[in-house]
């Protein structure tokens, strides 16, 4: 398959990183957790995390990772989308929406750049995202992620080697997938002249774990 063409970026951590609203993640969060009633420490307690992460979070000293904005999206009891359109839409039945090319909420991190696909619809059952990996070496990664669920992914272009506990590493091409344990310990790395693109799709659920 084809690589997409270049879709605009900001660099991860950048206050640049805004919402369709025009709110940036860090005012956004900070929104939806008072709308919620919530003080920083009941949020953290919801979800698994330090309530000074939250706070540099919200007052953009920290670029949160996927992980964590999955544990802040379900500590809130929103879709991860949320924290980027800063609404929330009722989960009823008969929904649909569709992303054209190139049109979904863009996010980059450290080690990934994601567009969040069906951004529009809150709680879902899923998250679709397609990821491009930007980590080279399972080096860059401090420790493998880890939290409940079930992720599937399927590599689109270039090549990914899927690092997790209990098995080898293992190389991944183009038309190759995988389906895992999201609490067992894991992260993609790519392994190509180019960073590797995947369609990554993720059960909502998330409980924080340890190790």
């Amino acid at each position: 398959m084809p690589p997409r063409p270049a879709r605009r970026t900001q660099p991860a951590g950048s206050d640049g990183e805004t919402s369709r609203n025009g709110d940036s993640i860090a005012a956004t969060l900070r929104r939806l957790r008072r709308e919620a009633d919530l003080t920083l420490q009941e949020l953290a307690d919801r979800c698994g995390l330090a309530s000074s992460t939250l706070s540099k979070i919200e007052n953009g000293q920290m670029s949160p990772t996927y992980d964590t904005m999955l544990r802040v999206a379900d500590g809130l009891g929103l879709d991860m989308a949320d924290l980027f359109t800063g609404t929330s839409s009722k989960d009823v039945g008969g929904r649909r929406t569709v992303t054209r090319r190139g049109q979904g909420i863009l996010r980059r991190t450290e080690h990934y750049s994601y567009e969040m696909l069906a951004a529009e619809l809150s709680g879902k059952q899923f998250i679709p995202l397609l990821t491009t990996i930007e980590a080279g070496s399972i080096e860059a990664f401090p420790s493998l992620v880890r939290h409940s669920g079930e992720e599937f992914f399927y590599v689109l272009s270039g090549q990914v080697t899927l690092h997790t506990e209990h098995y080898a590493p293992t190389l991944l091409a183009p038309g190759d997938s995988c389906y895992f344990d999201s609490s067992m310990g894991h992260a993609c790395v790519s392994s190509g002249e180019e960073p590797a693109q995947i369609l990554w799709i993720g059960s909502r659920v998330v409980a924080p774990l340890t190790g």
